[in-house]
């Protein structure tokens, strides 16, 4: 073993010396460490003990960029009085450090300009800042965002020649046989720094003595008229020259508790980033691919996301409140908890999305897709659902009080003990839609299609049915007192123990229906078709029966009043287990 030991102390030393050895490549160099791996690995010492890059990148490089860190943050001596803990935002006037502003540019393309800093490192880096007491985090910040500034206008790549650091990072790097563009060091650098920036921020907004001190905008801060900044823009786009898709896979997962509120961020390819806990209030989104973009808890209140591609995204307790959705994929989307409210989501595509406990009160929905999607206990009071799609949808608990569905297609949807009080539910498709224990007091189902619906013990007090199709559905046990079924088809329906007290069954076809102890007292019922009709045990007192037809109805044990009008009455003649009392009242003994 310890001849083991002795051959990896060899290597280690020979490696930070930059001798050339057998066991390694030639283009290996402490810099490449910093990064992603370049893909080769150090040969086998012995067959038990192997080492690769990744494995001394933790050894060699993380000291020198720390190492780097603490002298960029060193004050020149006698200065450190300029800065007390009242300064923010920027840095004091007159401020000097001990490494001026062009040794640390020089310094930083070359610990970070041969490619991304990986999580382990920044990770350390963290940890470093929060435990030790050599580097003042508002100092770091404030030369790491004057670099950025400048990089982001193009400083350091437009440079002379013979001030080129972008220039100058790439001759060293081929000095030790390693190829790579000018434009990768230059976006490498930026980039990098711009992931440290996002970490020193999310972790100064966590502590109230540095939250003033740390604000980090990426995209620029937004000016007083709220117009929309572009600098983020821009990054993405010169990133993805190298390759679509490199700015997310590099920065996205850093991105997290970052401040882009009014950043224009439109047909921005941004697949798969981490924003969680973001502020991307009113910022544009437009047209921009957010597949799988991890939003959760995330603030877009007021953020135009019409067209964008969200399909798969996690936006469960994401602020969307005022946001605009319109023609946006959401599709397989997860926006648990999520606040919609007032949100424009006009044609939108919510398919199979999970929306559960979601707000969203006075949302317009017009036309989306929300087909299959979980909707259960959320809350759609005052929202817009005109010709929306909701086949197959979970809406089980769900308040639609007061809501647009008019032409919807609720077919097949569950709508169990869901709430619907004083609804719009006219001309909509509820074929085998599910509302058993529903409450739609006051809802307007005129001309609804509820053909094999089940609306057992619902509550449908004051709803209007005018022109409904309602030939076999389960009815049974529903409150329907004082609600207007005039004209409605009930032909076969199952009104078994439904309260139909003070209904307006006005010329109703209620042929073959089962009214088996159904309360139909004070129920107005003139020319209503009950022929073949169960209306056994049923309660007919007080009701209104001018010109109805009973033929072969089932009468038996019906009540009905003493002073009940039997004037116009047709088919008692045919009529079935009539009450004695009755027969011998209208003389058919």
């Amino acid at each position: 073993m310890s001849t083991y030991l002795s051959q990896v102390w060899q290597l280690l030393r020979n490696y930070v010396r930059r001798t050339r050895l057998q066991e390694m490549p030639k283009t290996t160099s402490p810099e490449t460490e910093a990064i992603l791996p370049l893909g080769k690995s150090i040969k086998e010492l012995d067959k038990s003990i192997k080492f690769t890059q990744d494995n001394l990148q933790e050894y060699l490089y993380s000291p020198r960029l720390q190492e780097s860190l603490e002298k960029w943050t060193i004050l020149d001596s006698g200065l450190t009085s300029k800065i007390d803990d009242r300064a923010l935002g920027t840095l004091p006037s007159g401020v000097c450090f001990r490494v001026c502003d062009r040794q640390m540019h020089e310094e930083i393309y070359d610990l970070l300009g041969n490619a991304a800093l990986k999580p382990e490192i920044v990770s350390q880096l963290m940890e470093l800042i929060v435990t030790g007491k050599k580097i003042r985090p508002e100092l770091l910040f404030w030369r790491l965002e004057d670099f950025y500034r400048r990089w982001c206008q193009g400083e350091f790549i437009d440079g002379i020649p013979d001030d080129n650091l972008p220039q100058k990072t790439k001759l060293k790097l081929a000095a030790q046989h390693i190829a790579i563009g000018l434009r990768q060091i230059d976006i490498y650098t930026g980039l990098n720094v711009l992931i440290l920036l996002l970490e020193l921020h999310r972790y100064a907004q966590e502590r109230d003595e540095l939250k003033q001190k740390i604000t980090f905008y990426p995209s620029d801060q937004p000016d007083t008229d709220n117009f929309f900044t572009s600098q983020l823009l821009r990054i993405i786009n010169y990133s993805d020259a190298l390759e679509i898709g490199n700015f997310s896979s590099i920065v996205g997962q850093f991105l997290k508790g970052g401040n882009f509120r009014s950043a224009y961020l439109g047909d921005a390819n941004l697949t798969g980033a981490d924003f969680s806990g973001a502020d991307l209030s009113l910022a544009y989104l437009g047209d921009a691919n957010l597949t799988g973009v991890n939003l959760s808890g995330a603030n877009l209140s007021g953020a135009n996301l019409g067209d964008a591609n969200l399909s798969g995204a996690n936006l469960s307790s994401a602020n969307l409140t005022g946001a605009d959705l319109s023609s946006t994929n959401l599709s397989g989307a997860n926006l648990n908890c999520a606040n919609l409210s007032r949100a424009d989501l006009n044609r939108a595509d919510l398919s199979s999305t999970n929306l559960s406990r979601a707000d969203l009160s006075r949302a317009d929905l017009s036309r989306a897709d929300i087909s299959s999607s979980n909707l259960s206990h959320a809350d759609l009071s005052n929202a817009i659902l005109f010709g929306a799609n909701l086949s197959e949808a979970n809406l089980s608990s769900v308040s639609l009080s007061h809501a647009d569905l008019c032409r919807a297609d609720l077919s097949g949807a569950d709508l169990n003990h869901a709430i619907l009080n004083g609804s719009n539910l006219s001309d909509t498709i509820l074929f085998s839609t599910n509302l058993s224990d529903a409450i739609l007091v006051a809802a307007d189902l005129s001309y609804a299609k509820l053909n094999g619906a089940k609306l057992n013990n619902a509550r449908l007090n004051g709803a209007m049915f005018l022109g409904a199709d309602l030939s076999g559905v389960d009815l049974s046990r529903v409150i329907l007192n004082e609600a207007d079924l005039s004209g409605v088809i009930l032909n076969d329906a199952d009104l078994s123990g439904a309260d139909l007290t003070d209904a307006i069954l006005f010329g109703t076809d209620l042929s073959y229906a089962n009214l088996n102890s159904a309360n139909l007292s004070g129920s107005n019922l003139s020319g209503a078709i009950l022929n073949g009709a169960d209306l056994s045990h049923s309660n007919l007192s007080y009701a209104i029966l001018g010109g109805a037809d009973l033929s072969d109805a089932n009468l038996e044990e019906m009540i009905w009043g003493k002073k009940q009008q039997w004037e116009g009455v047709r088919g008692l003649e045919t009529a079935v287990n009539v009450p004695e009392a009755l027969k011998e009242e209208l003389g058919l003994n």
